[in-house]
């Protein structure tokens, strides 16, 4: 099955795979998803011609497995960087046989601090491990060395006032031109339904737009030098110099706000803009104000099997996930009505009238234009939008701000989550010392909670009341009071109040209560023990070493039948007040 759940179907009979390698043995092709072709000649590469013969089949090879002409350009690129460093050699082997380990070291050592240097390393350790010649001895031991892990991204997450301005750019620059789609769009619908007088102007430009909307161009006639003369410009642009065929199609600005307001909620790169179809509604049980929508995202650096993941989305309300999607459909819905009628089944979602339709994309990886319209989003498109808002090219930062802020892999796996996005962002970084600091206070705060707050003293006071634990030197501005007067806290709460005084004559009891509460926890779950025991052992544990340990533990020789008791009443809660 397709990704889209068409059933697949055989090729002809007549079908031919195209040949990876030419019969010279120096021009490899390598075929993108869509089917299109990409010819690279080794012929142009600086190295022996027996080399070049040996790197184009390994790379013939290596092109089984890629989709798009992108994989072939990414190892074209650093199979150069190898030919140059090669050459600079003076004499450079004759053939990959021929490379020793010295060569391979050098090779490595010149490359692996940098990220193209490291790019380079790995996609020609994948090529050179293709070659028998290299899979024994040392060239083989040189090749098994990993290559040097990424260091620190170029690319950090937005602080929140960088961000702020990037999607106030966007979301400026796309709600315009919603609102302008819809008043036409409204416009074109009372025109087809009869409801506009025919001697208005608002009739003449829903004829106008009608034909906008079926073509995609002004209606007008063309000169003998293909020059297209019309009226309806100067009826559209009005006084205020407004809009022509852009009333009813997004430009490739517009499209891009729009990505990148979807790259900030849904936290999508580029490419997936390029394959994007219009998504499916699902019901939504019990609900009839809200409409869910599934998403097929397409991500090809996945590996087969997993390009495609769906998402859902709800719009049930103006700041719901599934509110821009809402209006992504409503700003692209004549394009895609026009897209359809010129090629029926065309259903992608991020549509585009092309200002100048002799302005093609070269990358045969994108989905190749449809008359006047184009399709997704390309480099060229976030770099011209980038440089319009005098900002820097939004879509790698924002992406990398949704997944540091999200706080859980989106479209890749947990470990490139932490490795690539959370744990290098300086942002990240930054947050996490101010969280690692409130966790240390938080700490210092229970641990001043779980320790003795009141006084060691060497003898009795008459002046103070007995507890069964210490000896309270002020009753009545008791930390925990009680409606009826005096203090209404559990005894064993009394060594945390700082009115408690503790002399010699409690040191027994209290080494005793610590010693039961001791044995008593391996008895005890461990959820019961942290809410019933924990705090009155841990607050024992630091009077003992306020007391000092060799004293408390000499204490325990003292216990009296009635220190027995008052702990034996304590454990069984017979002394809470």
């Amino acid at each position: 099955m397709s990704g889209r759940g068409h059933k697949a179907v055989l090729p002809p009979a007549d079908f031919q795979s195209t040949q990876r390698i030419a019969a010279d043995g120096l021009r490899a092709t390598v075929v993108n998803k869509e089917g299109f072709e990409r010819v690279f000649d080794f012929a142009s590469l600086a190295v022996p011609e027996p080399m070049r013969r040996s790197l184009a089949r390994a790379f013939a090879e290596q092109s089984m497995g890629w989709n798009s002409h992108a994989s072939g350009e990414s190892y074209w690129r650093s199979l150069e960087v190898f030919a140059r460093f090669l050459k600079a050699q003076g004499q450079p082997a004759d053939d990959l046989g021929d490379l020793t380990s010295a060569t391979l070291r050098l090779w490595r050592n010149n490359h692996k601090d940098t990220p193209g240097g490291r790019e380079a390393l790995g996609k020609m350790r994948t090529l050179l491990n293709r070659e028998p010649r290299l899979s024994q001895g040392l060239p083989a031991e040189e090749l098994a060395r990993p290559v040097p892990k990424k260091g620190k991204p170029s690319k950090q997450s937005y602080r929140p006032s960088e961000r702020d301005q990037v999607l106030l750019a966007a979301e400026r620059q796309f709600r315009a031109a919603l609102l302008r789609i819809r008043e036409n769009t409204t416009l074109l619908a009372r025109f087809r339904a009869g409801a506009l007088d025919a001697d208005s102007r608002e009739w003449r430009i829903g004829e106008v737009l009608e034909h906008i909307a079926a073509t995609g161009e002004l209606p007008g006639a063309e000169d003998p030098e293909g020059k297209v003369y019309t009226r309806a410009e100067r009826l559209l642009r009005g006084r205020n110099g407004g809009k022509t065929t852009g009333r009813l199609f997004l430009t490739r600005q517009e499209l891009t706000s729009l990505a990148v307001m979807m790259t900030d909620r849904y936290g999508w790169n580029l490419s997936v803009y390029d394959r994007l179809h219009v998504p499916v509604i699902t019901p939504s049980a019990g609900e009839t104000a809200t409409v869910t929508y599934e998403v097929l995202v397409e991500k090809r650096r996945s590996g087969e099997g997993q390009w495609f993941d769906t998402e859902n989305y709800t719009d049930s309300g103006a700041d719901s996930p599934g509110r821009l999607i809402t209006q992504a459909l409503e700003a692209t819905k004549n394009a895609r009505a026009l897209a359809a009628a010129l090629a029926p089944g065309h259903d992608l979602l991020m549509t585009a009238r092309n200002r100048r339709p002799s302005d093609v994309d070269s990358n045969l990886d994108r989905p190749r234009p449809l008359g006047p319209l184009v399709f997704g989003v390309s480099k060229a498109d976030a770099k011209n939008w980038a440089t319009s808002h005098q900002l820097g090219s939004p879509f790698q930062r924002t992406r990398r701000t949704t997944v540091t802020t999200t706080g859980k892999p989106l479209q890749h796996k947990p470990g490139t989550n932490q490795s690539i996005y959370v744990l290098p962002d300086e942002n990240v970084q930054r947050a996490a010392v101010d969280v690692i600091a409130a966790g240390a206070e938080e700490a210092l705060e229970q641990a001043r909670d779980y320790t003795f707050k009141g006084r060691l003293t060497d003898a009795a006071d008459a002046a103070h009341q007995e507890t069964a634990t210490a000896d309270c030197a002020d009753e009545e501005t008791s930390p925990w009071p009680d409606p009826s007067g005096g203090c209404g806290a559990d005894f064993l709460l009394c060594l945390s109040c700082e009115n408690s005084r503790v002399h010699t004559g409690h040191h027994p009891r209290l080494a005793l209560l610590h010693r039961q509460l001791k044995s008593l926890r391996s008895t005890w779950p461990e959820k019961l023990w942290q809410k019933r025991w924990d705090e009155h052992f841990q607050r024992l544990a630091d009077l003992r070493t306020k007391v000092n340990e060799s004293t408390w533990h000499t204490s325990l020789a003292r216990v009296t039948d009635r220190d027995r008791m008052i702990i034996s009443h304590l454990l069984k809660g017979d002394l809470a007040p």
